[in-house]
Protein backbone atom coordinates (compact mmCIF):
# COMPACT_ATOMS: atom_id res chain seq x y z
CA UNK A 1 0.00 0.00 0.00
CA UNK A 2 2.48 2.11 0.70
CA UNK A 3 4.76 1.62 -2.57
CA UNK A 4 1.28 2.25 -4.44
CA UNK A 5 0.71 5.79 -2.17
CA UNK A 6 4.23 6.76 -3.58
CA UNK A 7 3.77 5.65 -7.39
CA UNK A 8 0.21 7.69 -6.89
CA UNK A 9 1.78 10.70 -5.46
CA UNK A 10 4.88 10.79 -7.97
CA UNK A 11 2.30 10.53 -11.10
CA UNK A 12 0.20 13.12 -9.53
CA UNK A 13 3.45 15.40 -9.35
CA UNK A 14 4.65 14.77 -12.49
CA UNK A 15 1.52 15.33 -14.34
CA UNK A 16 0.83 18.31 -12.64
CA UNK A 17 4.56 19.47 -13.46
CA UNK A 18 3.64 18.69 -16.91
CA UNK A 19 0.84 20.68 -17.01
CA UNK A 20 2.67 23.45 -15.48
CA UNK A 21 5.27 23.35 -18.19
CA UNK A 22 2.61 23.38 -21.15
CA UNK A 23 1.04 26.12 -19.64
CA UNK A 24 4.34 28.24 -19.37
CA UNK A 25 4.98 27.14 -22.85
CA UNK A 26 1.46 28.74 -24.04
CA UNK A 27 1.86 32.12 -22.31
CA UNK A 28 5.02 32.51 -23.57
CA UNK A 29 3.82 32.01 -27.11
CA UNK A 30 1.06 34.41 -26.69
CA UNK A 31 3.00 36.88 -25.46
CA UNK A 32 6.00 36.69 -27.79
CA UNK A 33 3.21 36.92 -30.58
CA UNK A 34 2.17 40.04 -29.03
CA UNK A 35 5.52 41.28 -29.14
CA UNK A 36 6.38 40.46 -32.73
CA UNK A 37 2.39 42.10 -33.73
CA UNK A 38 3.56 45.04 -32.23
CA UNK A 39 6.72 45.43 -34.06
CA UNK A 40 5.04 44.72 -37.14
CA UNK A 41 2.63 47.19 -36.70
CA UNK A 42 4.94 49.76 -35.88
CA UNK A 43 6.85 49.30 -39.02
CA UNK A 44 3.79 49.13 -41.15
CA UNK A 45 3.00 52.47 -39.54
CA UNK A 46 6.34 53.63 -39.89
CA UNK A 47 6.54 53.54 -44.23
CA UNK A 48 2.55 54.41 -44.30
CA UNK A 49 3.36 57.66 -42.61
CA UNK A 50 6.18 58.30 -44.95
CA UNK A 51 4.15 57.87 -47.77
CA UNK A 52 1.39 60.50 -46.18
CA UNK A 53 4.12 62.54 -46.26
CA UNK A 54 5.25 61.95 -50.01
CA UNK A 55 1.46 62.39 -51.08
CA UNK A 56 1.08 66.14 -49.26
CA UNK A 57 -1.15 65.26 -46.35
CA UNK A 58 1.14 65.48 -43.64
CA UNK A 59 4.19 68.21 -43.39
CA UNK A 60 8.02 67.19 -42.45
CA UNK A 61 7.73 68.67 -39.21
CA UNK A 62 4.25 66.66 -38.42
CA UNK A 63 6.55 63.48 -40.15
CA UNK A 64 9.65 63.57 -38.34
CA UNK A 65 7.68 64.61 -34.71
CA UNK A 66 5.50 61.34 -35.50
CA UNK A 67 9.02 59.44 -36.24
CA UNK A 68 10.41 60.90 -32.86
CA UNK A 69 7.52 59.42 -31.23
CA UNK A 70 8.06 56.12 -33.27
CA UNK A 71 11.77 55.51 -31.88
CA UNK A 72 10.43 55.49 -28.30
CA UNK A 73 7.26 53.39 -28.65
CA UNK A 74 9.98 50.78 -30.35
CA UNK A 75 12.35 51.06 -27.44
CA UNK A 76 9.51 50.34 -25.10
CA UNK A 77 8.38 46.85 -26.86
CA UNK A 78 11.97 45.95 -27.55
CA UNK A 79 12.12 46.11 -23.44
CA UNK A 80 9.17 43.81 -23.43
CA UNK A 81 11.55 40.75 -24.71
CA UNK A 82 13.40 40.65 -21.05
CA UNK A 83 10.30 40.33 -19.52
CA UNK A 84 9.64 36.75 -21.49
CA UNK A 85 10.43 33.77 -19.52
CA UNK A 86 10.82 31.20 -22.82
CA UNK A 87 11.49 27.62 -22.35
CA UNK A 88 15.09 26.80 -22.51
CA UNK A 89 14.96 25.47 -26.37
CA UNK A 90 13.00 28.96 -27.18
CA UNK A 91 16.11 31.05 -25.53
CA UNK A 92 18.15 31.68 -28.41
CA UNK A 93 15.22 32.08 -30.93
CA UNK A 94 13.95 34.58 -28.59
CA UNK A 95 17.33 36.78 -28.69
CA UNK A 96 17.88 36.13 -32.20
CA UNK A 97 14.54 37.90 -32.65
CA UNK A 98 15.30 40.56 -30.18
CA UNK A 99 18.76 41.32 -31.32
CA UNK A 100 16.55 41.64 -35.23
CA UNK A 101 14.03 44.40 -33.23
CA UNK A 102 17.32 46.33 -32.19
CA UNK A 103 19.14 46.34 -35.80
CA UNK A 104 15.07 47.93 -37.16
CA UNK A 105 15.19 49.95 -34.94
CA UNK A 106 18.80 51.54 -35.37
CA UNK A 107 17.83 51.49 -39.33
CA UNK A 108 15.00 53.32 -38.47
CA UNK A 109 17.17 55.92 -36.21
CA UNK A 110 19.04 56.41 -39.63
CA UNK A 111 16.37 56.53 -42.14
CA UNK A 112 15.31 59.52 -39.38
CA UNK A 113 18.46 61.18 -39.32
CA UNK A 114 18.68 60.88 -43.06
CA UNK A 115 15.28 62.53 -43.21
CA UNK A 116 15.86 65.32 -41.19
CA UNK A 117 19.55 66.28 -42.84
CA UNK A 118 19.35 64.57 -46.16
CA UNK A 119 22.54 62.26 -45.28
CA UNK A 120 23.14 59.38 -47.93
CA UNK A 121 25.66 57.89 -45.58
CA UNK A 122 23.08 57.42 -43.24
CA UNK A 123 20.47 56.11 -45.69
CA UNK A 124 23.33 53.93 -46.92
CA UNK A 125 24.05 52.70 -43.18
CA UNK A 126 19.95 52.48 -42.26
CA UNK A 127 19.47 49.93 -45.23
CA UNK A 128 22.50 47.92 -44.01
CA UNK A 129 20.71 47.37 -41.01
CA UNK A 130 17.47 46.59 -42.13
CA UNK A 131 19.51 43.78 -44.30
CA UNK A 132 21.10 42.37 -40.75
CA UNK A 133 17.76 42.77 -39.29
CA UNK A 134 16.17 41.16 -41.65
CA UNK A 135 18.75 38.14 -41.28
CA UNK A 136 18.58 38.07 -37.98
CA UNK A 137 14.96 37.64 -37.80
CA UNK A 138 15.32 34.52 -40.54
CA UNK A 139 17.43 32.49 -38.01
CA UNK A 140 15.38 33.63 -35.20
CA UNK A 141 12.61 32.03 -37.12
CA UNK A 142 14.06 29.34 -37.81
CA UNK A 143 15.61 28.87 -34.44
CA UNK A 144 11.82 28.97 -33.08
CA UNK A 145 10.56 25.91 -35.82
CA UNK A 146 13.16 23.96 -34.42
CA UNK A 147 12.98 24.67 -31.27
CA UNK A 148 9.39 23.78 -31.41
CA UNK A 149 9.30 20.84 -33.21
CA UNK A 150 10.88 19.11 -30.98
CA UNK A 151 8.30 20.14 -28.50
CA UNK A 152 6.05 17.16 -27.81
CA UNK A 153 3.46 18.44 -24.41
CA UNK A 154 1.81 21.32 -26.93
CA UNK A 155 -1.28 20.86 -28.25
CA UNK A 156 -0.56 21.25 -31.77
CA UNK A 157 -3.76 22.90 -32.62
CA UNK A 158 -2.92 25.79 -29.49
CA UNK A 159 1.00 26.07 -30.85
CA UNK A 160 2.61 29.95 -31.30
CA UNK A 161 2.81 30.33 -34.83
CA UNK A 162 5.65 32.76 -35.93
CA UNK A 163 5.02 35.71 -38.33
CA UNK A 164 6.38 34.18 -41.90
CA UNK A 165 3.21 36.43 -43.18
CA UNK A 166 5.10 39.18 -41.96
CA UNK A 167 8.42 38.76 -42.91
CA UNK A 168 7.02 38.29 -46.43
CA UNK A 169 5.30 41.44 -46.25
CA UNK A 170 8.03 43.36 -44.60
CA UNK A 171 10.52 42.40 -47.73
CA UNK A 172 8.25 42.93 -50.31
CA UNK A 173 7.07 46.61 -48.97
CA UNK A 174 11.04 47.13 -48.66
CA UNK A 175 11.50 45.91 -52.21
CA UNK A 176 8.60 48.48 -52.96
CA UNK A 177 10.13 51.45 -51.03
CA UNK A 178 13.61 50.48 -53.34
CA UNK A 179 11.48 51.11 -56.72
CA UNK A 180 10.03 54.32 -55.35
CA UNK A 181 13.56 55.65 -54.86
CA UNK A 182 14.78 54.22 -58.35
CA UNK A 183 11.59 56.39 -59.95
CA UNK A 184 13.15 59.43 -57.67
CA UNK A 185 16.61 59.18 -58.40
CA UNK A 186 16.10 58.69 -62.47
CA UNK A 187 12.58 60.23 -63.83
CA UNK A 188 12.05 63.42 -63.62
CA UNK A 189 9.10 66.19 -62.44
CA UNK A 190 6.65 64.74 -65.14
CA UNK A 191 7.85 60.82 -65.07
CA UNK A 192 9.74 61.12 -67.97
CA UNK A 193 13.85 60.23 -68.38
CA UNK A 194 16.15 62.83 -69.79
CA UNK A 195 18.36 60.93 -71.67
CA UNK A 196 18.30 56.75 -73.12
CA UNK A 197 20.76 56.44 -70.33
CA UNK A 198 19.24 57.52 -67.29
CA UNK A 199 16.39 55.24 -68.86
CA UNK A 200 18.79 51.99 -68.82
CA UNK A 201 20.02 52.94 -65.20
CA UNK A 202 16.17 52.98 -63.94
CA UNK A 203 16.15 49.62 -65.42
CA UNK A 204 19.03 48.21 -63.56
CA UNK A 205 17.96 49.88 -60.52
CA UNK A 206 14.45 48.34 -60.56
CA UNK A 207 15.77 44.97 -61.64
CA UNK A 208 18.29 44.97 -58.45
CA UNK A 209 14.82 45.64 -56.73
CA UNK A 210 13.68 42.69 -57.73
CA UNK A 211 16.65 40.75 -57.35
CA UNK A 212 16.46 41.53 -53.91
CA UNK A 213 13.04 40.71 -52.83
CA UNK A 214 13.33 37.30 -54.52
CA UNK A 215 16.61 36.41 -52.38
CA UNK A 216 15.04 37.60 -49.31
CA UNK A 217 11.47 35.89 -49.50
CA UNK A 218 11.54 32.92 -46.92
Amino acid sequence: MAIAVIIVSAIIAYNYNLEQTKQKGLRFGIELEQIQDEVKQLQTKFYSEKTRWEEGDMTKDELLEYYEEHLRKFREVIAKYDQLEPPEIFKSSVELLKISSEMQLESDYYFVEWMKNGDKAAKIRSDAQLQESLEYEMRGLVEFYSAKTGVQNYDESKKFQAPEKSMTQRVIQLSENMKKECDEEFRNESGEFDSDEIEVSWFNCINEAEKWKEEHLP
